[in-house]
């Protein structure tokens, strides 16, 4: 039976390393880092998902300064709001919630953050700096960044001679994640929707990452015994032994038959999620030491 990797116990220990590394910027240098999130809309799981990043913010000891606009914001409303965050030295991270809504364009907003601001991690300058192999100057995607600290707690730092399958190529997570696991010296494999015989390529997988919202498509079959299993998938699916209308969140892996096959794996809810507010967190200071010209520290 695979052990249980605990993201939410590995997500502690990072935020209460943030909340050190913040304590110390403040007190040597006189900088509280400060994080602004911006939400458009009355959408209840954005407005959650922001509130728990708020409280996270405070919890790190920031400035955390929260945008909340109406529905009906135009898109230059947006976008000034934006330049002026990045015109606000006391802030150092900006995050605007997606989705946005429809009638808003998300692209030009997310590429108006200024890169060294961009604690999502989706500036095409950030992008491009993992892309080239540079891991140090640049701000990595949160969800891939906490995947990959999830990976170096079964198999450390170095995953020499170790094959890596992503099933999924999306620009928020699949791509930055190949990439990061490449940079570990992975052997790695972009598997996706046009793969020819997924199950035979997984099969081969030291570490598989899953994230393709599908619930429960990667089968035990499908897992190389001994494999770490790194779930990133989010679905909720109806759970009438709950009650009438009721659901519950699973991942993209049939949990309970992979964990028989695999060496590790992570649970949904409780793997991937905690790690990514908590490297939101962790890129927000890194921006704040960065902006202060202080060597940063990592987590």
């Amino acid at each position: 039976m695979a052990s249980i990797i605990d993201g939410k116990q590995t997500a502690a220990k990072v935020t209460e390393a943030v909340a050190e590394a913040s304590a110390v910027l403040e007190r040597e240098a006189g900088v509280k880092p400060g994080l602004a999130v911006v939400i458009v809309g009355n959408d209840p799981a954005s407005h959650a998902y922001v509130n728990a990043k708020s409280r996270m913010a405070k919890q790190c000891g920031f400035t955390s300064i929260q945008h909340s606009l109406p529905e009906e914001t135009t898109q230059a409303e947006l976008e000034a709001l934006v330049a002026s965050l990045n015109d606000d030295p006391a802030i150092h991270g900006i995050l605007v919630q997606l989705p946005l809504p429809r009638h808003l364009d998300s692209e030009p907003v997310i590429q108006s953050i200024r890169p060294d601001k961009d604690v999502d991690g989706l500036h095409v300058v950030n992008a491009g700096k993992l892309a080239s192999g540079d891991l140090s100057s640049g701000l990595i995607s949160c969800t891939p960044a906490g995947s990959m600290i999830l990976v170096r707690s079964i198999h450390g730092a170095d995953l020499s001679g170790l094959n890596a399958v992503v099933i999924g190529r999306s620009n928020l997570f699949g791509k930055p994640m190949g990439l990061l696991l490449l940079a570990a010296n992975a052997t790695v494999t972009m598997a996706h929707s046009r793969t020819k015989d997924l199950a035979a390529i997984c099969r081969q997988a030291d570490i598989l990452v899953a994230a393709v919202g599908r619930p429960f498509m990667v089968k035990k079959d499908w897992v190389k015994p001994g494999a770490t299993i790194i779930d990133v998938g989010i679905n909720r699916i109806d759970a009438p032994e709950k009650g009438e209308g009721k659901s519950r969140l699973v991942g993209d892996v049939d949990f309970e038959a992979c964990a028989e096959m695999a060496g590790a794996i992570t649970p949904v809810p409780g793997g991937v999620g905690p790690m990514t507010i908590a490297m939101l967190m962790a890129n927000t200071v890194i921006a704040a030491y960065r902006s202060a010209g202080r060597p940063v520290p990592t987590f």
